[in-house]
């Protein structure tokens, strides 16, 4: 069974996906799960890298990395600073297989630029919102369901609420689901053939 870490994710949207396909999936946030799922662990992510994954999808926290940040964090600043070395510490973890998220920001000139930039439309929810992923040992993700595009969920409105900036780093469920159904189904193909070759 493919061990599965989502690193930095309280919704558990992304974790759920994967083990509903019968993946061994946790979440690890600083905050507890909005679910109460017993998958959850709520520490520090880096306290858990080396704790024998197969495979960890991450969420860094974009807040210091977005271009949209640029008028409030120059490249000096000691959290844009934190912000990069935390998104390379995770890449760079000891786990196989690696994709990383976090919207367009500084990250492609400080750390190299991503693998694939997705949309929500491609994945079924009418918005545009673009979307980087930095892969390693993974394939792009393929569009499942192109919509109309500029369309806003009324879930992806935070308007009136208090947690404005959880609520917008929520990932779609049709983004989670195409990760989880194309991702997976890599990673036990990647493993599986790994096996024969030692055996």
């Amino acid at each position: 069974m493919v061990r599965l870490l989502v690193a930095c994710e309280f919704s558990g949207r992304v974790r759920e996906a994967f083990r509903v396909l019968g993946c061994d999936a946790w979440s690890c946030d600083i905050d507890k799960s909005a679910d109460n799922s017993p998958y959850h662990i709520q520490d520090d992510v880096l306290n858990h890298l080396n704790d024998g994954w197969d495979m960890m999808i991450g969420f860094p926290p974009c807040t210091y990395l977005t271009v949209a940040g640029n008028r409030y964090y120059k490249d000096g600043d000691p959290k844009r600073i934190a912000a990069i070395e935390f998104f390379k510490a995770l890449y760079n973890a000891p786990i196989p297989f690696i994709a990383l998220e976090n919207p367009v920001g500084v990250l492609s000139t400080k750390f190299r630029k991503p693998t694939q930039i997705i949309h929500p439309w491609q994945f079924g929810h009418s918005e545009k919102k673009r979307t980087c992923l930095w892969l390693k040992n993974l394939p792009k993700l393929v569009p499942t369901k192109i919509v109309d595009k500029g369309i806003c969920e009324i879930e992806r409105y935070s308007g009136f609420y208090d947690n404005a900036q959880k609520v917008r780093s929520l990932t779609y469920k049709g983004i989670a689901e195409a990760m989880a159904d194309q991702w997976l189904k890599f990673v036990i193909q990647q493993l599986q053939s790994s096996n024969q070759e030692e055996s």
